[in-house]
């Protein structure tokens, strides 16, 4: 027997692991089985290289909860540890037998997932444990060692009688932890840190059916039998090569990361890449709603299989922050607890290949079938424009597949935009002039009022898209977008030398004068314009520059463009050469000319969804007793 003091550099090492080393307790038990895991894949490297001369077989680890006794196991079936390699490694804390062991074989271990990184990930077991107990046995031929701690400086270890290969963690659970005695406690913390661990974790057993034997008459009675109850998946998706998964086995995956998720995902990105840097991984596209907020922390961060974290901030560019998947990587710096990133070169790195490998696999889903992509355009819309805005290296290749749809359903990249638009839509100093919607429904007056002119009207509906089209627009030189309802078409495209009005100058100041009158000043500019006899005769149009400052202050730049409170300013356009314009004018009694430009004022205002209130009831009242 032996005993001694753990070599440590302060004497209250252990309140300090408990109090502050780890943000969360619960991931003692990640670590610990991070610990049985390294024990056995460095077990499975040294014999594969023949170093070790035993038989590796099919090792797994188990997790057993003694309720009765207040104790948790993990055992595992690794290379174990000689009471040398107790000393060594167990006491003293500040060194770390994984560094030392890729060091040792850094040229063969290269690929051998070995996890550890972190001389501390044992002592997170004082977190919940009164006392510890490490009982193993090395795979080279020498006795087994117990070693025990009661959490203070002080140890034993003795010899022990164990003859199987591998180590044994037992924890005294400490009464302020209790709850790590529960079945569905562990169960929950195995499948959040371990679903996907790279060897079997088995935690129970379970009844499974025998099959039934082809002679088995009528009677027979279905059979089972015990089975270890493997609680994780030690070889998901992302680490097998893209050549060899189908379609079904990226959505099966999915299933398995997202089990309550019912909408199957739209496409998916595999990573794979191992220079100048290691990462694996697979993104999905999942339907988006407009709410950018709900959909963030989805992806999940792991480290050789291991999970670290759903805050993917600063690894994964914050416009794909809103898909779904998984990221594997070894290579992203962590503190001693797993649980953050730290500042470093790689993290950016990393960051900028995976916003390639999206922006490169869009333009291949694009090019290989557009007609597929166009069916898909409206669910992934938003995290695309997103990017166009937040990132200038997705923005730089964003061109070849973003698309602008039409409200008539087709769709145009901007290039052909430009090219199809050329001839038809540019203003008096040679700017292509694109009209677009916000709201199909809600504009549809307006839509109609510019394509029966021969205009193309494009849809724009997502909630970013005033900053997209600011962006575009300092970009990309006589560019201007203007939203179908702003200054009249009249303002932006080059004018119908055709349409003359029927109103003498005299007859449209006089009109003018008559409209003024009724129509509030402060709110309101009256414009007069000669259109088609069909087109509506009062038509509410708004500046486009001021209605997209607007919107740009009640999405989040309000404190940029310093426009929180800016004045609701239009313009009431009138067609001069409706019958309307004419009836104002032939009207003798002057309550009926107010009234008769008070009903057409409010039809406008209507139909932009700014009759509200008292204005609306009175509105009404006078439509049903012209009706009478």
């Amino acid at each position: 027997m032996s005993s001694g003091k753990i070599n440590v550099s302060v004497e209250n090492i252990f309140p300090l692991i408990k109090k502050f080393l780890y943000s969360d307790h619960e991931i003692f038990l990640r670590e610990l089985i991070s610990n049985a895991t390294d024990a056995t894949l460095k077990l499975k490297h040294l014999t594969s290289i023949g170093e070790a001369k035993v038989e590796y077989g099919s090792p797994k680890i188990e997790v057993k909860i003694d309720k009765e006794g207040k104790k948790l196991h993990i055992i595992d079936q690794g290379l174990g540890m000689t009471a040398d390699e107790v000393e060594k490694y167990i006491n003293q804390i500040a060194f770390s037998g994984a560094e030392e062991f890729l060091e040792k074989y850094k040229d063969s271990a290269k690929d051998s997932g070995v996890i550890g990184h972190f001389g501390l990930g044992f002592y997170s077991a004082f977190m919940v444990a009164s006392k510890v107990e490490i009982i193993t046995k090395s795979y080279k031929d020498e006795p087994a060692a117990h070693w025990t701690c009661d959490g203070s400086p002080e140890f034993t270890l003795v010899p022990h009688d164990k003859t199987e290969r591998g180590t044994e963690i037992i924890l005294h659970i400490a009464d302020d932890s209790t709850e790590f005695l529960e079945e569905s406690k562990i169960r929950e913390l195995l499948t959040k840190y371990n679903k996907f661990m790279p060897i079997p974790i088995k935690f129970g057993t379970k009844q499974e059916a025998l099959p039934k034997p082809e002679d088995a008459g009528d009677d027979y009675k279905t059979e089972y039998v015990e089975v270890d109850n493997i609680i994780n998946n030690p070889s998901p998706a992302w680490t097998k090569q893209p050549s060899d998964l189908t379609d079904e086995d990226y959505k099966n995956f999915y299933r398995e990361l997202y089990p309550m998720q019912f909408e199957e995902p739209l496409f998916n990105i595999h990573l794979n890449v191992d220079y100048p840097f290691n990462l694996t991984g697979i993104l999905y596209f999942p339907k988006l709603s407009h709410d950018l907020q709900i959909q963030k922390d989805k992806i999940q961060l792991y480290q050789n299989q291991v999970f670290v974290t759903d805050n993917v901030e600063g690894i994964v560019p914050e416009f794909l922050t809103m898909l779904k998947g998984v990221i594997d990587s070894p290579d992203i710096p962590l503190n001693v607890s797993r649980s953050y990133l730290q500042a470093d070169g790689n993290v950016k790195k990393i960051s900028n290949y995976i916003t390639k490998k999206v922006s490169d696999k869009l333009k291949s889903l694009f090019n290989a079938n557009r007609e597929d992509f166009e069916k898909k355009w409206n669910d992934i819309k938003i995290v695309l424009e997103y990017g166009m805005l937040s990132e200038p290296k997705f923005y730089e290749k964003a061109g070849d597949f973003v698309l602008y749809p039409t409200t008539d359903g087709k769709f145009y990249t901007l290039a052909e935009l430009k090219d199809a638009l050329k001839d038809n839509q540019t203003d008096k100093d040679g700017n292509l002039v694109v009209l677009y919607a916000s709201n199909k429904d809600a504009q549809h007056s307006y839509i109609t009022a510019a394509k029966d002119r021969g205009y193309e009207v494009f849809l724009f509906d997502s909630p970013i898209v005033s900053h997209l089209l600011q962006k575009l627009e300092m970009d990309n030189e006589k560019l201007t977008f203007a939203r179908v309802d702003a200054d009249h078409l009249d303002n932006l495209i080059k004018k119908d030398e055709n349409q003359i009005s029927k109103l003498s100058d005299e007859e449209k100041e006089n009109l003018k004068n008559v409209i003024e009158t009724v129509v509030p000043k402060e709110n309101y500019s009256v414009q007069l314009e000669a259109m088609d006899s069909q087109a509506a005769p009062f038509m509410i149009t708004q500046p486009e520059f001021m209605r997209r400052m607007k919107e740009m202050s009640q999405s989040g730049g309000g404190g940029m463009f310093g426009m929180g409170n800016m004045p609701e300013m239009y313009n009431l356009v009138v067609n001069t050469n409706s019958e309307l314009a004419s009836s104002i004018l032939s009207t003798e009694n002057s309550d009926a000319k107010s009234a008769l430009v008070k009903q057409a004022l409010d039809l406008a205002k209507l139909s932009q969804g700014l009759l509200k209130g008292e204005d609306l009831t009175n509105f009404v009242k006078r439509s049903f007793e012209t009706l009478k």
